[in-house]
């Protein structure tokens, strides 16, 4: 069966099964035929409104209205953005200024913030949206004008600009991936998948279009219990969960708290963890609770579509000397290039690792230069046209021929699940009013973030003033101010120097 648009599988699955529970919130659950309903009724109302590929914004938390109104815009012929309630109104505003978005669909939860970010005439509720008849014709004809390459979503990263850039993603990009990635993990119609991540982050996007596209059950687990362990393995237990694909960054919140002591999910079979590096020891406490559960650890950033590489662990591994990314998905392809743009196939080599493959993304949004230096021609190909995605992250193979990860080629980072440019941090801590100059560094050893000034600004007053319009994950966790900066001998900052002087405070 060949899958052109993602809002196949839902409609599938509602002709074929329409009682089967689709998503769970805290608020209730609804099954595919209902689903299917409601999200043609978002579309059949946006289609009268909408040029096809619009961008349209939606501001709510993530549950069932969310979804409706995703695959409502993506039905419409649009793509959509989600506007995290969760980051401060003036970041909610930088990415609009890029978007344009001419919509944004929100709840009455959050309608006064989607009215300081748009015109009151900008403004749709989706308890109105949901009322809309259903205009079979109407969506019909847009889907007669549809392809396979148009967008589907657009995530927002952090930019080295300052910035925030915005990926584009496309219907084709997500069904390549997801149709080999529940293939490689057989999951089945009886699987009940726990999402951790928020919409806006692309490790809901495995959890959404596995679910539909095997007709299985999304579990949306809510955000509040994130911050309350015994709640979230409460909820785990109660809702027969059947495989987690989170980041790293969660699971360890539960296994740093001896959450798994407390309550273990004897259901789950199923662990997929991406984001960042497994610690070891967080690794070893989830196994020896779940002995018979797969566990995988996944690799990928958000520009080839989730995850390029995947390692299903061996039970009968310590992984001591690390976690490999292990190999690629099928139909993706992984090219390790040396500094000369030359293929190192040899184990031992570090290089850059780079992908191919049609699950790469679009490009970013209004950013054509941006594109350009990170989509480019594939070096090993001088026949004809074809784009490879630079990731910046360097690997090398082991002798078993998996990938190992290395680290950064440049200053963007992974912290607590997220990517990370170092510049984009240190660009809104000077402009801040008495900050001179600073810099940020990351001790990846330590996971944690140190950010640098000099200035006149206490360092109560900075973190206060960098809330405002950096999210909470962009924050240093320790802000030092320092009276000058020591420099390498070519007259830049020395940033290892200010990470050694700071383990030597500890």
């Amino acid at each position: 069966m060949n899958i052109f648009h993602v809002w196949e599988y839902m409609e599938r699955w509602a002709k074929e099964d329409p009682r089967k529970t689709a998503v769970i919130d805290q608020s209730g659950a609804v099954t595919y035929a209902e689903l299917v309903s409601a999200y043609q009724s978002v579309a059949s109302d946006l289609a009268r409104r909408i040029e096809q590929g619009s961008p349209i914004a939606v501001c709510m938390d993530k549950g069932i209205p969310a979804l409706c109104s995703f695959f409502g815009i993506a039905s419409a012929g649009g793509f959509y953005v989600l506007l995290n309630p969760d980051l401060p109104p003036a970041r909610l505003s930088q990415i609009q200024s890029l978007l344009q978005a001419p919509y944004v669909i929100t709840d009455e939860a959050h309608a006064s913030l989607a009215l300081r970010l748009f015109a009151p005439e900008q403004v749709l509720l989706i308890e109105d949206l949901r009322k809309a008849p259903v205009d079979s014709g109407l969506l019909a004809s847009v889907r007669a004008n549809a392809l396979d390459t148009d967008p589907l979503y657009a995530n927002f990263t952090s930019g080295s600009t300052g910035v925030p850039k915005g990926v584009v993603v496309s219907h084709r990009s997500v069904i390549d991936f997801i149709e080999h990635f529940s293939e490689v993990f057989a999951f089945s119609r009886d699987d009940r998948f726990a999402n951790q991540a928020p919409f806006d982050f692309d490790v809901s996007v495995k959890d959404i279009y596995t679910a539909m596209k095997i007709g299985a059950t999304l579990v949306i687990t809510p955000k509040a219990l994130f911050s309350r362990p015994a709640q979230l393995l409460d909820w785990l237990c109660e809702q027969e969960v059947t495989v987690m694909v989170w980041a790293v960054s969660a699971l360890c919140l539960i296994s740093t708290l001896h959450g798994l002591d407390y309550k273990t999910p004897k259901t789950v079979r199923k662990i997929l963890f991406s984001g960042e590096v497994m610690p070891l020891k967080h690794l070893d406490s989830w196994r020896s609770h779940l002995p018979d559960a797969m566990f995988v650890n996944l690799y990928g950033p958000t520009e080839i579509t989730c995850n390029c590489t995947y390692h299903i662990l061996s039970p009968e591994r310590g992984y001591e000397e690390g976690v490999p990314i292990g190999r690629s998905f099928p139909n993706e392809q992984i090219l390790l290039l040396d500094q000369d743009n030359k293929r190192i196939t040899e184990p031992g080599t570090e290089g850059e690792i780079c992908v191919r493959g049609s699950a790469l993304a679009l490009g970013y949004l209004c950013a054509p230069e941006q594109t350009a230096a990170a989509f480019v021609q594939n070096p090993c190909n001088t026949r004809y046209p074809e784009l490879i995605y630079r990731t910046g992250d360097l690997g090398k193979y082991d002798e078993a021929g998996e990938l190992l990860f290395c680290g950064r080629r440049d200053h963007q980072i992974k912290y607590m699940g997220h990517r990370i440019e170092l510049q984009e941090v240190e660009h809104g801590i000077a402009g801040v009013e008495g900050v001179e100059r600073c810099c940020c560094v990351f001790d990846g050893e330590k996971q944690k973030l140190y950010g640098f000034y000099q200035g006149t600004i206490d360092k109560a007053e900075l973190q206060k003033a960098l809330g405002v319009f950096l999210p909470a994950f962009m924050i240093p966790g320790v802000l030092d101010r320092v009276d000058e900066f020591p420099l390498t001998k070519n007259g830049k900052i020395d940033r290892g120097a200010l990470l050694q002087r700071r383990r030597k405070r500890r």
